[in-house]
C-alpha cells in the first residue's frame, strides 16, 4: 500500500472534499429540477452559522442567551421548591421536638440528610428543567451539528474528535449527562479523552457558586440589568477559559497517555427543521433531567449525614471540619484559598450545589448547612473571614477546574468499567485546578497585588 504520510495530516480531508465535489458534479449533470427556489434560506443560515467570521460569535451569543434564560428563569421555581421542601423540614423538626426524640436523630436525618437532599433538588431541578429542553431544541433544529462542524478543526488539531464539542455542550447541563453522551464518539481513544476533559465545562451545579462570587466581588451586589449582563459576561469568560483548558489537556493526553491518529469526521449537515416539541420535552425531562437528578439524590443522601456528623463531632472544642481545615490551611493559602474553602470542596464531592452552604456553615460554626439572607450579608461574612478579590477569583477557578462530582465519577466508572480511568478523571482536573490556582496566587503574592 502506498504511504500517504507525505500528504500531511489533512490528506483525509482533501480526499473526502474531492469525493464530495465529484459527487456534486455528477449530481448536477444527471439530476434535473423543475423549479429552483429563488430564496434558499437554509443555505443563507448555513453560510452564517458555519462562517469563519460569524460562526464563533454566533455560538458565543447563543451560549450566553441560553445561560441567561436558564439562570434568570430558574430563580423563581428554585425559590418555590426551596420554600416547599424547607417547609417540610420545619414540620419534621417540630414533630421531633413534640415527640421528645433525642436531638441527634433529627439532626442527623433532618438537618443532615434531608436538608442536603432538599438543597440538591431545589438548586439542580429548575436549571436542568430549563437548560436541557433548550439544548434539545437546538439539537432538534439542527444547529448542534453546525457547532461540531465549527469546532472540529480545533479538536482535530488537539488529536481528538469534533463530536467532543457536543459532549461538552451536554456537560453544561450536567457533566454526568455529558459523560453518557460520549457514546456518540466511535473511537475508544477519543471517547476517553472526551470523558477525562468533560469536567472543564461547568455544570448547572457549579453555576450558583460562580454567579454568587462574581456578583459579590466582580460586579456589584446592586440588582439591575447591567449587573446581570456583566455577571453573564464573566461566566462566559470563565467558560471560554474552561474550553481552552479542555483543548490543552486533550492535546497533552493525545500526545502521552492516549496517543493515536484522530479518526475521520465526515459530517453531512442535516437540514434545518421545525422542532418536535413532544420529543424535545420527553428527551430532555425524562431521559436527562430525571436521570441525572436521581443519581445526584442517591449520592447526596448519605453525604448529608456524613457532613452533619463532621460538623457536630468536636475534638478539643472545635468541630472535625475545623480540625481538618486547620491542617489544610497552609496548602490552601498557597493556592489563594483557605482551609475551610478547601474543606467545603472536599465535602461537596457528592454535589457541587452544597459547596457554598457547607462553607457558610463552617464560617459560622452552626453545625448544619445554611444560606445567608442577602448578598450583602454574604459579602460581610466572607470579607470578615479574610476574603479578597484573589480569594474570589481562585474560588471561581477552582470551582471551574476541580474534580468531578461523585455522580459524574460513578457514571465514568459505569461507562469505562475501569477504576484506572475513573481515578484519572478525578486526578487530572484536580492537578490542573491546583496548578492554575497556585500560579495565579503566587504571581499576585509576588507582585503584592493582594
Amino acid at each position: 500500500m502506498k504511504d500517504n504520510t507525505h500528504l500531511g495530516s489533512d490528506h483525509r480531508d482533501i480526499i473526502v472534499t474531492n469525493l464530495y465535489r465529484q459527487a456534486e458534479a455528477i449530481a448536477n449533470r444527471v439530476v434535473s429540477k423543475q423549479t429552483e427556489p429563488a430564496f434558499k434560506w437554509d443555505k443563507i443560515l448555513d453560510d452564517i452559522a458555519t462562517s469563519r467570521l460569524f460562526g464563533y460569535p454566533l455560538m458565543l451569543l447563543l451560549l450566553g442567551a441560553v445561560f441567561w434564560i436558564t439562570l434568570a428563569g430558574a430563580n423563581y421555581p428554585s425559590a418555590v421548591i426551596a420554600d416547599f421542601l424547607f417547609g417540610i423540614e420545619a414540620k419534621l423538626l417540630q414533630f421531633a421536638t413534640a415527640a421528645n426524640i433525642p436531638e441527634w436523630i433529627p439532626g442527623l436525618f433532618v438537618k443532615g440528610m434531608y436538608r442536603t437532599l432538599a438543597w440538591v433538588v431545589a438548586v439542580m431541578l429548575p436549571p436542568m428543567a430549563i437548560f436541557f429542553p433548550l439544548f434539545t431544541l437546538f439539537e432538534d433544529l439542527g444547529y448542534l451539528p453546525r457547532v461540531a462542524f465549527n469546532l472540529d478543526y480545533l479538536f482535530k488539531k488537539c488529536g481528538t474528535h469534533g463530536k467532543q464539542a457536543l459532549t461538552m455542550c451536554m456537560g453544561f447541563g450536567c457533566n454526568a449527562a455529558g459523560i453518557t453522551s460520549c457514546r456518540i464518539i466511535d473511537s475508544p481513544r477519543e471517547r476517553l479523552i472526551a470523558m477525562l476533559t468533560n469536567n472543564f465545562v461547568p455544570c448547572n451545579g457549579r453555576f450558583p457558586a460562580l454567579i454568587l462570587i462574581a456578583s459579590i466581588f466582580m460586579v456589584g451586589i446592586a440588582p439591575g440589568p447591567l449587573n446581570s449582563m456583566s455577571t453573564v459576561s464573566i461566566i462566559v469568560g470563565l467558560i471560554l477559559f474552561g474550553i481552552i483548558i479542555t483543548l490543552a489537556v486533550s492535546y497533552l493526553l493525545s500526545k502521552t497517555l492516549l496517543k493515536g491518529i484522530p479518526s475521520t469526521f465526515t459530517l453531512e449537515l442535516p437540514p434545518y427543521r421545525p422542532p418536535q416539541m413532544g420529543r424535545v420535552i420527553i428527551t430532555s425531562i425524562m431521559d436527562r433531567t430525571i436521570f441525572v437528578l436521581g443519581r445526584a439524590v442517591m449520592v447526596a443522601a448519605p453525604a448529608g449525614m456524613i457532613i452533619w456528623l463532621m460538623a457536630n463531632i468536636h475534638v478539643g472544642g472545635i468541630s472535625l471540619i475545623a480540625v481538618i481545615a486547620r491542617w489544610l490551611d497552609p496548602f490552601a493559602k498557597a493556592i489563594g484559598l483557605d482551609g475551610l474553602i478547601l474543606m467545603a470542596f472536599i465535602l461537596g464531592l457528592p454535589a457541587n450545589e452544597i459547596v457554598v452552604p457547607i462553607m457558610v456553615m463552617s464560617y459560622l460554626s452552626t453545625g448544619a448547612m445554611m444560606e445567608m439572607g442577602s448578598l450583602q450579608e454574604m459579602r460581610t461574612l466572607l470579607v470578615s473571614n479574610g476574603w479578597t478579590w484573589l480569594t474570589a477569583l481562585n474560588m471561581m477557578l477552582f470551582s471551574l477546574l476541580h474534580y468531578p462530582c461523585s455522580t459524574t465519577l460513578i457514571t465514568i466508572l459505569k461507562e469505562t468499567k475501569s477504576k484506572k480511568w475513573t481515578f484519572l478523571a478525578f486526578l487530572i482536573p484536580t492537578l490542573v485546578a491546583v496548578a492554575v490556582c497556585f500560579l495565579v496566587a503566587q504571581t499576585v503574592y509576588y507582585f503584592g497585588w493582594a
